[in-house]
């Protein structure tokens, strides 16, 4: 049968150790001396030894007294470190944020923010993965993330069970066609998607958002979308495409800046969707603890600087 440790009576008989004299420790126990002596006959009882020796100059620790004091000093100790932990949890200087984003804030803007938010909060780590929008907004709704950013998301048409979810407008960024200046379509100033889709091209690998989106938006076409190439990141994208492996869809800030490196044509694509509002979503502000409401202000801020 389990024995149950009282943690008071593991604090006695450490009390005890330190004391050497029961009815020192018992005062530093706040017990009576007839108190702290049934404790410690129940507890011998209870583990079937003796943890004391008695006589009339006091009392020592048996053998299993002292395995007993030093397993019951760290169980304390680590009590204490727990408490002290919990307590800046709670005063919200300690802990962990889940922040789910799509390929552009993981890639464009996040770095930025994490490099500075995380220097003003040395204790609160950030789980950040890459997700659809939708599913992001799924994961808010249900709390398996804290913070979000999405792109594309109708507001008005978003399901009534995420209503609650509060939608902060971020930054603007649009997806383009980009393509090797000798390429067929790098003569035009835009194109609808659907009349690139007879042409090879070259993406981030399966695991990002984007790749995802893409296919999906090739599917509802009715076109298969060829990826020729996968590549780990826009720059390795922007790479190949100026090399004539293929053409890419990526986004217009990465695009821009890639242009002084890489030799390629940036072409506007006609469909609504590559005009993309990005949108920070939590459940309710009020309810982040601080250190996750600071990291909002902080991207808020982040916003406020593009516009400038």
């Amino acid at each position: 049968m389990a024995v149950r440790f009282d943690l008071n009576d593991m604090q006695l008989m450490v009390n005890i150790s330190q004391a050497k004299s029961l009815t020192k420790a018992a005062e530093r126990s706040f017990l009576s001396l007839p108190a702290a002596s049934n404790r410690i006959k129940n507890l011998e009882g209870n583990l079937g030894t003796s943890l004391l020796y008695r006589s009339s100059q006091g009392v020592t620790l048996t053998p299993a007294g002292e395995v007993f004091v030093k397993h019951a000093t760290t169980v304390l100790s680590q009590l204490e470190h727990l408490h002290s932990d919990i307590g800046e949890f709670a005063a919200g200087i300690k802990g962990k944020l889940r922040v789910l984003v799509n390929t552009t804030a993981m890639s464009e803007f996040m770095p930025s923010i994490l490099s500075r938010y995380l220097q003003a909060y040395p204790d609160i780590s950030i789980e950040l993965r890459e997700r659809l929008s939708y599913k992001i907004v799924q994961a808010i709704g249900e709390g398996s993330a804290d913070i979000g950013v999405v792109a594309g998301i109708d507001l008005a048409t978003l399901d009534t069970s995420v209503n609650e979810l509060e939608f902060i407008p971020y930054r603007k960024d649009n997806l383009v066609l980009i393509t090797p200046q000798s390429h067929a379509l790098a003569q035009t100033q835009e194109v609808a998607f659907a009349d690139t889709l007879g042409f090879d091209y070259v993406g981030l690998s399966e695991w990002s958002a984007i790749h995802h989106f893409l296919r999906q938006a090739a599917s509802k076409l009715g076109i298969p979308l060829k990826f020729r190439v996968e590549v780990g990141g826009f720059e390795g994208i922007c790479r190949m495409v100026a090399a004539n492996v293929g053409i890419a869809v990526i986004p217009e800030t990465v695009a821009r800046r890639q242009m002084i490196y890489n030799d390629i044509k940036v072409i506007r694509l006609k469909d609504e969707w590559a005009t993309r509002q990005l949108h920070i979503c939590f459940r309710e502000f009020n309810a982040l603890p601080p250190f996750a409401q600071d990291l909002v202000n902080l991207m808020k801020e982040d916003a406020l600087s593009e516009e400038v």
